[in-house]
């Protein structure tokens, strides 16, 4: 469904359903992931709902790559050379099934544009709420979901291989599929350890 530009949008209502989601929202363990993956019209839908994002300035500073099955597998063979000069090569190496597992993978790439008005860095939080988009657009239509980065994220060589230009950074991989089994709860922040109040 696509909007009028221009036209009102419906204020917010009460949802206890999405309410209820977000008190229960939590990250698929992406080497999880398995079909069955949202079809080509579902995954239009999602990137659609993962646009629209905080956005300050209107600057989009951002892309989207969806990678298919067979770029992920080729993108983990070259890889696995370059795990070999990584702190802990077993583990670099191992890491890789997550960047494979999930039928659908998207990478979610900060790329700032040049704004007197909008600083870098929130252009590069804007990212990272595209990628929290996308996690919630895929339980949106059944899904389940993965925001990653992992150390090719970071790597130079690994960042050319994926097509990242200069001065642009990975926000995440987000990772979408099926699990088999549901994903356990983990340890929350409480609020009055994170929560400040001033009168």
């Amino acid at each position: 469904m696509t909007d009028v530009l221009g036209a009102p949008l419906p204020l917010p209502s009460p949802s206890p359903e999405m309410e209820a989601f977000l008190a229960r929202r939590r990250s698929a363990p992406a080497q999880a992931l398995g079909g069955p993956g949202p079809n080509t019209d579902e995954l239009d839908r999602i990137l659609n709902l993962g646009l629209r994002t905080p956005d300050h300035g209107k600057l989009s500073p951002w892309r989207l790559i969806v990678l298919s099955p067979r770029t992920r597998a080729e993108l983990a063979t070259k890889f696995r050379v370059l795990a070999e000069r990584q702190p802990g090569p077993d583990k670099a190496r191992a890491v890789l099934a997550k960047l494979t597992a999930a039928p659908v993978s998207i990478l979610v790439v900060s790329s700032p544009v040049e704004s007197l008005k909008v600083p870098q860095w929130e252009q590069a939080l804007s990212a990272g709420a595209v990628c929290m988009n996308l996690e919630h657009a895929a339980a949106a239509l059944g899904f389940s979901a993965a925001w990653i980065t992992d150390w090719y994220s970071y790597d130079a060589d690994a960042t050319a291989l994926l097509g990242v230009r200069e001065g642009e950074q990975i926000a995440g991989f987000v990772h979408i599929g099926s699990l088999a089994e549901p994903p356990l709860e983990r340890p929350r922040p409480a609020l009055a350890d994170k929560v400040e109040r001033r009168p």
